[in-house]
């Protein structure tokens, strides 16, 4: 596919260079994110099941059930980016895909960490007022213990 773009723009025939190449397969690797992302987001994909529990009143805002699955497809396109970006790097050594690569790691990154830790609301609890997915390991959680020696 480089190779017939490449031919299409230029009015000579020649080969496409190896930066031509790596910018039609990352365009490749977008349009199939759009793709992927548009199909699940206009609801042909159903992403709940058919038998879920009622929606609670602060569940009801319509973005919600979109958010984490976006949210995974695109870190999924930014981690196979930076590997990508680090394949071309390792076989060119040009600095422009080690930045490539670094700035698609941390967008993954922070990504995978949204969906991992930012995507539910915390359970709270009601006698001691701290979450409660939270441990002791290996800090203390010492405000919990303060407001539960308060109410005690």
């Amino acid at each position: 596919m480089p190779r017939m773009i490449a031919t299409m723009l230029l009015n000579e025939n020649r080969p496409p260079s190896a930066l031509e190449v790596y910018f039609a397969r990352c365009f490749g690797f977008s349009l199939l994110t759009l793709g992927v992302l548009t199909i699940m987001l206009t609801g042909s994909i159903p992403l709940t099941p058919m038998m879920a529990e009622p929606v609670t009143s602060e569940e009801s805002d319509p973005k919600a059930p979109y958010a984490v699955p976006t949210l995974t497809v695109t870190s999924i396109y930014h981690a196979i980016s930076a590997f990508y970006a680090y394949t071309w790097w390792l076989s060119s050594s040009q600095t422009t895909f080690a930045i490539g690569m670094v700035v698609s790691s941390v967008i993954a990154s922070v990504g995978l960490w949204c969906v991992l830790f930012a995507s539910s609301d915390g359970r709270i609890s009601r006698r001691t007022g701290a979450d409660k997915r939270t441990a002791g390991f290996p800090f203390k959680n010492s405000e919990a213990d303060k407001k539960h020696s308060k109410r005690l």
